[in-house]
């Protein structure tokens, strides 16, 4: 819902670092692959209880997720790389609620797995209907140069770092911001569902 918003705010920062990095020829799947590693380190980070920690990483992952993708517009989209970004977007997000299980699992593992469970509905009507909108030539009309067609909703990327970071920030409460998020991300899933339906229909 707030990915329209946060996007224009950050969109000249990332537009400038792009265009370092273009210049030290480094290239979007290298940032890809480095946020990834850098999102994978919060998971020991969140099992050891060491929160804010946990929190940088996951921070330089989101950075990095964003970098990527200003500097794939200026060196060229791709499939490939489309693709290496989304699947490794959705490893990483089910890591976290993952990791608050490990670490604490007589209090999170319920909330953990109903989140998990979660975006599993929103990442699978997400991917489909960019399938299917791909198939059919269907333009973005809000999201304008994804190498994915970007349907919105309730939950969208903003919302997820708002909720990793109130994780982090407020791990005892855990379980509660996780069943709430959670319902968010279904009622975000069944508005896909339908839309898509009805546009596809």
């Amino acid at each position: 819902m707030l990915d329209r918003f946060s996007i224009q705010l950050i969109r000249k920062p990332l537009e400038i670092s792009a265009e370092r990095l273009d210049g030290k020829n480094i290239t979007a799947n290298q940032v890809t692959l480095f946020g990834f590693a850098m999102g994978c380190f919060a998971f020991p980070a969140l099992i050891a209880e060491y929160y804010l920690l946990a929190l940088t990483f996951i921070v330089i992952n989101r950075v990095c997720d964003g970098l990527d993708g200003a500097l794939a517009r200026i060196q060229g989209i791709t499939d490939a790389g489309g693709f290496l970004d989304i699947s490794l977007d959705f490893l990483f997000y089910s890591l976290i609620p993952f990791g608050f299980v490990l670490a604490n699992p007589e209090q999170n593992a319920v909330a953990g797995a109903f989140l998990i469970f979660s975006f599993i509905g929103t990442g699978s009507s997400f991917l489909a209907f960019a399938i299917m909108a791909g198939k059919r030539g269907i333009d973005n009309p809000v999201y304008k140069n994804k190498s994915l067609y970007y349907m919105s909703g309730l939950t969208e990327g903003t919302e997820t770092i708002a909720s990793f970071i109130a994780f982090c920030l407020f791990p005892q409460h855990f379980a509660v911001i996780a069943y709430v998020f959670g319902a968010a991300c279904w009622f975000t899933t069944f508005t896909r569902i339908y839309s898509g339906f009805e546009t596809l229909k």
